[in-house]
């Protein structure tokens, strides 16, 4: 059996889910405490990070070369286009919310309001927090001028650029971090890919001591 250690509202941990449940490949979610190091995890990843993939008698770390490596082995139905400069464009994206959106909005929020209790790391530092709130909005803008121009972020079609943006996007949503009244265009863009089936399982996520909001698993928010 494919197992993914994972934390629930883990953007990368979120971006491998979806790639897995598009291309269909069943997998058992193992929820891994890695701040806790456990010896057998950190013989998984030395790095001590998730997510962890063991697929195909492989054990895999970082989630950028995990969906590298599903798109791949497991080529349909494909997250990647064809074109040498479409490809691009769907990595510099995710290289985009990977780094800039998780340094300026993901980590400011989420990892201060949510993973510090979970870890046991104190309190949200109000100045992160203040931060995070002002520089989503730059980033929601620039979202709703990529899709005011193409019909998802990358292009024509659906890659794992939108992916690697809604695996954000839905781990603030889970605490109401994301005003989706400020574009209508995001809001239309985040209805379609939440309804999508690769979705269910995230949508079904429950943090003990988090509980979501009334409209995080609602289709029609």
């Amino acid at each position: 059996m494919n197992r993914l250690f994972h934390v629930p509202l883990s953007p990368f941990c979120r971006k491998v889910r979806l790639s897995l449940a598009e291309k269909k490949i069943e997998v058992e979610l193992v929820q891994e405490k890695y701040w806790e190091q456990d010896p057998d995890f950190m013989r998984r990843n030395p790095a001590g990070k998730v997510p962890v993939l063991k697929i195909d008698g492989r054990t895999l770390s970082e989630s950028a070369p995990i969906c590298e490596y599903l798109e791949e082995a497991y080529p349909e139905p494909s997250l990647m286009p064809k074109d040498k400069d479409a490809r691009y464009e769907v990595r510099r994206l995710v290289s985009w919310f990977d780094d800039k959106f998780h340094h300026e909005v993901t980590s400011k929020l989420l990892y201060e309001r949510v993973n510090k209790k979970i870890t046991g790391e104190g309190y949200p530092d109000s100045k992160n927090v203040k931060s995070g709130a002002q520089k989503i909005k730059y980033h929601l803008d620039y979202m709703a001028w990529l899709l005011d121009q193409r019909r998802w972020l990358a292009g024509d079609l659906m890659s794992l650029a939108d992916f690697a943006a809604a695996a954000h996007l839905s781990s603030l949503d889970y605490i109401s971090d994301v005003d989706w009244n400020r574009s209508s265009v995001v809001k239309d863009w985040y209805a379609k890919i939440k309804s999508r089936p690769a979705f269910r399982r995230i949508l079904a996520d429950n943090v003990p001591g988090f509980p979501a909001p009334a409209h995080y698993a609602d289709l029609d928010f």
